[in-house]
């Protein structure tokens, strides 16, 4: 909470990795796929605040694929407050091999996952 008795901006970020993180893990794992457990990086964010929101607001995340390329995907978000929308959200994302600590290519299964999700 900030000091207006909001919810502060950087939670934000938070609940916009925890709906990435239950897409690219949760999801993912549900059909069949592990591989971005092995290493995802965000090379970016964009966020835009367009509203307070209360920590008593019950909120959601919506989410989507605005960009699928052979080393990078671009997440664009929502989140929403009551009827309305209280912040927009862009996440470049690169695969990473963790082992060898550098960027790798989406694999084929990979962009088969995030191809429905794409706007």
């Amino acid at each position: 909470m900030d000091v207006y008795g909001h919810v502060n901006n950087a939670r934000f970020l938070t609940l916009y990795e925890e709906a990435r993180v239950a897409l690219m893990f949760t999801g993912a794992r549900e059909h069949g796929l592990t591989s971005f457990e092995q290493g995802v990086v965000i090379s970016r964010h964009e966020v835009d605040y367009l509203r307070p929101v209360d920590y008593t607001d019950a909120v959601r995340i919506e989410l989507w694929l605005e960009e699928i390329r052979a080393s990078r995907f671009v997440i664009g978000y929502e989140l929403w407050s009551g009827d309305s929308v209280a912040s927009r959200a862009r996440s470049v994302c690169v695969p990473f091999d963790l082992a060898n600590q550098r960027p790798r290519r989406l694999s084929g299964p990979e962009r088969d996952f995030l191809a429905p999700w794409q706007a």
